[in-house]
């Protein structure tokens, strides 16, 4: 793996290692009845990660961060979201991305990107009380305090959904899913040293293929309660 790869994978293993303990131990000064918690959704394209992201936020009344994220991390940049979209959870070839760094025009690179991602998604968390949908949140904050989902679902759902999303038919859907796949996952390994395939980095793993969306939303919803009653417990124990 050239340098310029390297470089970005230690920066941003670092950030994340560093911000994690800091709010980790800023979470430990919070008292029982308010623990600041938040749900980090990973899902697979046309899974309906973000469908049944936004149920969720609207039975908590919480905010969801998916696409809204990249617009605020374009404002605190200066640029336009449109110039985001172009690395969002995608894998650059590293001479693509290096080239993006010298060129004269608006054009950002992975690793400032992914630097700016991981700061905006640690400061949502130090707030809690939100979603955020994809683009490693479920790496970058403390398991301790998040509860971390991930949505899957049978191919044949999964095209329908990209289908709908996109207003493509089918055979583009399915054409275009293995590729989102690959640079999604590229992306995680290349920032998080991650698999995001592997249910081990996951509190729960549903499949949208066996629930409903509203289905998924309460079962989501039931396991944040066990969560938030598992941390006052925690920390009544330790204030007893």
């Amino acid at each position: 793996m050239n340098r310029h790869w390297q470089s970005a994978r230690r920066l941003a293993e670092s950030i994340v290692h560093a911000n994690s303990y800091r709010q980790s131990h800023a979470e430990a000064r919070r008292t029982p009845e308010a623990p600041a918690l938040t749900i980090a959704l990973s899902r697979q394209v046309g899974a309906g990660g973000t469908s049944i992201a936004t149920e969720v936020g609207n039975r908590l009344g919480w905010p969801v961060y998916d696409h809204a994220l990249l617009e605020r991390i374009a404002q605190e940049m200066h640029l336009r979201t449109q110039l985001l979209e172009s690395v969002d959870e995608r894998h650059l070839p590293w001479l693509t991305d290096a080239l993006n760094s010298f060129s004269q025009t608006p054009a950002i690179n992975t690793s400032t990107y992914v630097r700016h991602l991981i700061q905006t998604i640690l400061s949502l968390g130090t707030h809690g009380s939100c979603i955020i949908v994809g683009r490693g949140s479920t790496y970058i904050l403390p398991p301790a305090t998040t509860l971390r989902v991930r949505i899957i679902a049978d191919r044949e759902h999964r095209v329908l959904g990209l289908s709908r999303e996109r207003g493509i038919s089918r055979a583009e859907a399915d054409a275009q899913l293995d590729q989102i796949d690959r640079e999604r996952i590229a992306f995680i390994k290349d920032h998080f040293l991650r698999d995001p395939r592997d249910p081990q980095n996951f509190d729960l793993v549903l499949n949208s293929s066996s629930f409903s969306y509203s289905e998924c939303a309460d079962l989501i919803i039931e396991a944040l309660h066990h969560l938030e009653a598992r941390i006052k417990a925690g920390e009544a124990t330790c204030h007893a």
